[in-house]
């Protein structure tokens, strides 16, 4: 990990939050010999961490950094230095340094060959206790008291405590029965800090679903290609009883979103038949079939799945039926879905928004408020999920625990 050189006394900093933004930033500053606590408002650290290694931690992805890092969209050119200083190959190897080995998936995806957080996290855990990091539990932040010091709720009531330096790392506000509830929003803005509202991302969208849709709740719509204003992308989707998920959803979840808040609604548009050409799809539906129904004729015409029908039917309002062969085939390969909301957040896989990077300078400190640091989930950025939300976490949390060090010298050399 990369290291600034410093001579100067040993500070204390407190890491509000512990998840991998926060123990890396924790890691950082401990390699410095400052002298760290984590401050954590749940029972236990990592909490979100380990369930999002249910499936399979997916740490990040392999493909050639300069593509890489267009998955973060506009946010790229404010993340682009931390995670070229903390990469993915970097990250590979901080999991093999934890004895948790990595190996590539077919996707270009990147998993610890464990396929799950917990033993990651143990091994790391215990790296940072041998580095003299200490962790205090149940400490649910509340801001600053008249002189500057960190205010928590405890199981034995407020603490004060004062720090040399703090980097806030405390997620954004998906699944806040993991810790991230975005109450430090207030806070911050009490301060004065900019903080764009929060907001769901990588998360599914609600659709007023006919009672016959909702019966394939949980039915998976496989091997279609999905578009939203120009963006496109071939994977599946999911009915819900209230909407559509799945990560051909998520991917597009930036442009669907935008266009609910602007206009109350989006159009997402679905190709039920991605590998087969229109005029060929119309030439095969086109083949009288006798007396058979329509969901029989293009399941066996076309091999659509009985979701993939009934929401091809919903879409065209049960009006299917009538159309000719070649308008059929048109529809099929570019069904009108409309979307009128977007998923709670508290359900989102992450979140958008947070503190805005024009209140930082270049490493992670927020302008008006010296010897803060703000890391993770809590600024202003999102990203496709496949490796791309963690990678940013650990590296932002790396540059957030250099600059803290980088400012802790120079402030001790200014007061020398």
């Amino acid at each position: 990990m990369s290291q600034v050189p410093l001579k100067v006394l040993a500070a204390s900093v407190a890491i509000i939050g512990g998840g991998p933004a926060g123990l890396i930033a924790a890691e950082t500053l401990a390699r410095h010999g400052h002298h760290v606590t984590v401050y954590e408002r749940m029972p236990s650290l990592g909490r979100k961490f380990l369930l999002a290694g249910r499936g399979g931690l997916n740490l990040t992805h392999s493909e050639d950094l300069s593509q890489f890092l267009t998955r973060y969209g506009a946010a790229e050119k404010h993340l682009r230095r931390a995670i070229e200083a903390f990469p993915p190959e970097r990250l590979q190897a901080f999991s093999e340094e934890l004895d948790q080995p990595t190996f590539v998936g077919t996707s270009g995806r990147v998993f610890p060959k464990a396929m799950k957080a917990s033993p990651l996290l143990r091994a790391w855990l215990r790296r940072l206790d041998a580095m003299g990091v200490r962790f205090a539990l149940r400490h649910r932040w509340r801001g600053w008291d008249a002189d500057n010091a960190l205010l928590f709720d405890t199981p034995d009531g407020v603490v004060a405590v004062t720090a040399d330096a703090t980097v806030l790392a405390l997620g954004g506000a998906s699944w806040p029965r993991m810790g991230s509830d975005g109450g430090w929003v207030a806070i911050l803005r009490q301060q004065g800090i900019d903080v764009s509202d929060l907001r769901s991302a990588n998360c599914g969208f609600l659709a007023d679903w006919s009672e016959h849709l909702r019966r394939y709740e949980g039915q998976p719509l496989k091997r279609v290609a999905l578009s939203a204003d120009g963006v496109s992308t071939r994977s599946e989707a999911m009915i819900t009883v209230s909407g559509l998920e799945g990560g051909g959803i998520y991917a597009l979840s930036p442009y669907l979103r935008s266009a609910i808040e602007k206009t109350g609604e989006a159009i997402l548009t679905v190709d039920l038949l991605p590998d087969m050409t229109a005029a060929e799809a119309a030439k095969r539906i086109g083949v009288p079939r006798g007396k058979q129904s329509l969901s029989s004729r293009l399941r066996k015409s076309v091999s659509l799945s009985p979701v993939a029908i009934a929401l091809a039917q919903e879409a065209m309002q049960g009006k299917l039926a009538t159309l000719t062969p070649g308008v059929m085939a048109a529809k099929l390969k570019a069904l009108p879905v409309r979307l009128t909301g977007v998923a709670p957040i508290a359900r989102a896989i992450s979140s958008a928004g947070g503190v805005t990077f024009d209140e930082l300078d270049s490493h992670y400190m927020v302008k008006r408020k010296p010897g803060l640091f703000v890391a993770g989930e809590m600024l202003d950025w999102e990203a496709p999920t496949g490796g791309y939300l963690l990678q940013a976490c650990f590296a932002t949390g790396v540059a957030a625990g250099e600059g803290a060090a980088r400012w802790l010298a120079e402030d001790a050399e200014g007061a020398a």
